[in-house]
C-alpha cells in the first residue's frame, strides 16, 4: 500500500527520496524559503497533525524545533503505507482582521505629515537625508500579533493605502503565548524568533506591487514581548516578576526618553530600503505593549470627554479603560483557550471552524463553518456560543459543569472519513475556557472598581481584534466574558491596533501624542492587587457580570 502524504487539504502519493517540501511544490503550495531547501533560513516549517512516527528522523538543521513542528526541507516519509497529514505556517486562507470600525476617527481624520518626506530627489526622514530617489515614497504599518501579523503598504504622499496582507505569526512553533516564546527565545541563542519572522516578513513585503527599496519607513505595534522580540531585545525581563520590559526599566533608571524603539531597515532584516527606519511604538507598561498604545490612537483617548472602555480578548487580553482626563490599563494573562488553543477541538478561525452554534429544543446541535466548510474543529467565537447554548438550555450549569455526569457532548458527528471527525467539548475544555474567562473578568473589576464606577457608567465599550470583532455579543453576555451593557455601548471596532499604528505613520504630531500620551495612563498590576484572587473565583463562573463597586483601591504598580 502506497503511503499518502496531505499537505494544506492536498493529498498526494508520498513519493520516496522527495522531501515534504518537494511534494508541496509539487502541489502548487508555497512554503517560505530563503535557502532553497538546505535547512538554513528554518523558515519551510510544516506542523504535523497525523503520522509523525512515519517520518524521517530531526536531523541537526531541525534541533531548535520541539514536537509536532519539522522543516519540510529535511523530512521525507519513510513508512510505505503511511498517512501523514501536514499544514504550513502561512495558511492562506485563516480568517484574520484587517480593518477597524466604528471608530470615532480614521487616519483619514488627519492631516498627511509622514516622517518620510521629498525635496526634489532627496529623500529625508525628520529632515535628514537618507536617499537619492525621483521614484515613489512608501511606508509600512504593522501589526505583530502573536497569533497573526497584519501588514499595510501607503503612499505616503498622498497617504493612499495600497495594498494590505495578513499571515499566521510562524513563531508558534515556540509556543502559541507569551510565556512560552519568552522561555524559547531565553534557552535558543541566534535570535531564531526573529529570524524566523523576518523571513516570512520579507516574503510578503515583496509580493507587494512596488519595489521594497521604496519603503523608507516602518512603524511596529505589538505587544510588549512581540515587539520587543522584532528589536532584539532581550525579553527575559517581561517573563519575571514584576513583568517589565528592558526598554521600561531602561527609562526609570534613566538611561532611555522613551520606551519606543528605532532601527534602520539593513538592521531589521527586511528588504525594505536600508537606510529607512523602523519604528516601534512605545509600551505602556509590562505587558500592557505597544498595540495597546496605538489602540489609544484609533479611539482619539486624547481628545475623549466620554468615558470609554477598549477590550482585545486574546492570549494576552488587554483593556483600557478612562478619558482624556485618566487612563487606567492592565493586561490578563487570558492564555489561547478563546482562540481555540489547549481546547480538544480547538482550531484558529480557518476554513471549516465551527463559528456559530445554536442549540434546538429537540437537542439538535445546528452549526455553522467558516467557509461553510464541513466541521473540523471549533475557533473562539464558536466556542463562545457552544458555552452560551448549553448554559441557555440547562445542558451546563454556571459552574461548568455538564447535565447528567456526562463529561463529553459532541456538536457534530463525523463519518471518520476523509477527515471528517467528531467535533466535541469536553468538561476539561470548559475548565480551561473558565479561567481564560476568570483572568479577563478579574481585569475589568480591577481597573473599574479601581476608577470607581460601574460598568453602565461608560458610554462606549469598544470589543477589539478579531476575537471581539466575530463574537456574538449575546452569547457572551450570558456567559459573564463581557459586561450586560446595553446594545449601542458596545462597538465591535476589529483592528484598532494597525489602525493605530497607520495613524503613526502617517502623522508625525499623532506620533508625538502617543508619546505624550503612554506616559499618562496608570497601570494596574493585577496580579498584586488584593481582591485579584476573589474576582478571578468568580469570574471563573457562567453567569453575567454584575459590576462589583467598591471603595477605590490604588492599582498597584
Amino acid at each position: 500500500m502506497t503511503a499518502t502524504l496531505t499537505i494544506n487539504g492536498q493529498t498526494t502519493e508520498a513519493a520516496a527520496g522527495r522531501s515534504l517540501f518537494d511534494h508541496a511544490e509539487s502541489l502548487g503550495i508555497d512554503v517560505p524559503t530563503s535557502c532553497r531547501k538546505q535547512g538554513k533560513c528554518k523558515e519551510c516549517m510544516v506542523e504535523i497533525v497525523e503520522g509523525m512516527d512515519a517520518l524521517s528522523p530531526t536531523t541537526e538543521a531541525e534541533h531548535h524545533l520541539k514536537g509536532k513542528f519539522r522543516l519540510s526541507c529535511q523530512t521525507y516519509v519513510t513508512a510505505p503505507s503511511a498517512h501523514v497529514r501536514c499544514h504550513t505556517m502561512r495558511r492562506g486562507q485563516m480568517r484574520i482582521e484587517r480593518h477597524a470600525l466604528g471608530l470615532p476617527v480614521s487616519h483619514r481624520s488627519f492631516p498627511l505629515d509622514p516622517a518620510v518626506t521629498r525635496d526634489g530627489d532627496r529623500i529625508l526622514i525628520d529632515g535628514v537625508e537618507v536617499a537619492r530617489s525621483t521614484g515613489p515614497v512608501h511606508g509600512l504599518a504593522m501589526d505583530l500579533g502573536t497569533t497573526t501579523v497584519v501588514l499595510r503598504l501607503f503612499d505616503l504622499e498622498s497617504g493612499e493605502q495600497i495594498a494590505d496582507t495578513s499571515f499566521e505569526n510562524p513563531q508558534r512553533f515556540a509556543g502559541s503565548e507569551i510565556m512560552s516564546r519568552i522561555a524559547y527565545d531565553t534557552e535558543h541563542r541566534g535570535r531564531l524568533l526573529m529570524r524566523t519572522l523576518a523571513g516570512y516578513l520579507s516574503h510578503a513585503i515583496e509580493k507587494f506591487p512596488v519595489d521594497p527599496k521604496t519603503i523608507y519607513e516602518m512603524v511596529v505595534v505589538g505587544n510588549s514581548t512581540m515587539r520587543d522580540l522584532f528589536f532584539r531585545q532581550s525579553v527575559y525581563s517581561i517573563g519575571q516578576t514584576p513583568y517589565r520590559s528592558i526598554t521600561e526599566i531602561e527609562r526609570s533608571e534613566g538611561r532611555r526618553a522613551t520606551t519606543s524603539l528605532v532601527q534602520s531597515g539593513l538592521q531589521s532584516l527586511l528588504p525594505i530600503h536600508p537606510r529607512g527606519r523602523v519604528y516601534g511604538a512605545p509600551i505602556i507598561s509590562g505587558h500592557v505593549g505597544a498595540d495597546a498604545a496605538a489602540a489609544m490612537l484609533a479611539v482619539d483617548l486624547a481628545h475623549e470627554e466620554r468615558l470609554v472602555a477598549v477590550m482585545d480578548i486574546g492570549t494576552n487580553t488587554e483593556l483600557i479603560l478612562g478619558n482624556r482626563h485618566r487612563i487606567l490599563a492592565a493586561s490578563c494573562p487570558a492564555g489561547p483557550a478563546f482562540e481555540g488553543g489547549a481546547i480538544a477541538c480547538g482550531m484558529p478561525a480557518l476554513d471549516g471552524a465551527v463559528e456559530e452554534v445554536a442549540l434546538a429544543n429537540d437537542g439538535t446541535f445546528h452549526l455553522h463553518t467558516i467557509g461553510d466548510a464541513p466541521p473540523q474543529g471549533i475557533c473562539g467565537s464558536g466556542l463562545i456560543d457552544a458555552l452560551s447554548e448549553l448554559l441557555r438550555t440547562d445542558r451546563m450549569n454556571e459552574r461548568g459543569r455538564f447535565e447528567d455526569d456526562l463529561h463529553r457532548i459532541t456538536l457534530h458527528h463525523g463519518s471518520g472519513r476523509d477527515g471528517d471527525e467528531d467535533v466535541y467539548l469536553l468538561e476539561g475544555d470548559v475548565n480551561e475556557l473558565a479561567q481564560a474567562k476568570g483572568a479577563n473578568v478579574a481585569g475589568l473589576h480591577v481597573v473599574f472598581s479601581a476608577y470607581g464606577i460601574d460598568f453602565n457608567d461608560v458610554s462606549v465599550f469598544y470589543l477589539a481584534g478579531g476575537f471581539g470583532r466575530h463574537l456574538r455579543i449575546e452569547a457572551a453576555q450570558r456567559i459573564g466574558l463581557v459586561p450586560g451593557l446595553a446594545a449601542g455601548k458596545i462597538v465591535q471596532a476589529g483592528n484598532t491596533a494597525i489602525e493605530g499604528a497607520t495613524i503613526a505613520l502617517l502623522s508625525r504630531a499623532k506620533r508625538q501624542e502617543l508619546e505624550v500620551l503612554v506616559d499618562k495612563v496608570e497601570h494596574c498590576r493585577l496580579e498584586t492587587h488584593p481582591d485579584f484572587f476573589d474576582f478571578f473565583v468568580e469570574g471563573c463562573q457562567f453567569k453575567p457580570l454584575k459590576s462589583d463597586f467598591r471603595e477605590p483601591i490604588a492599582c498597584p504598580r
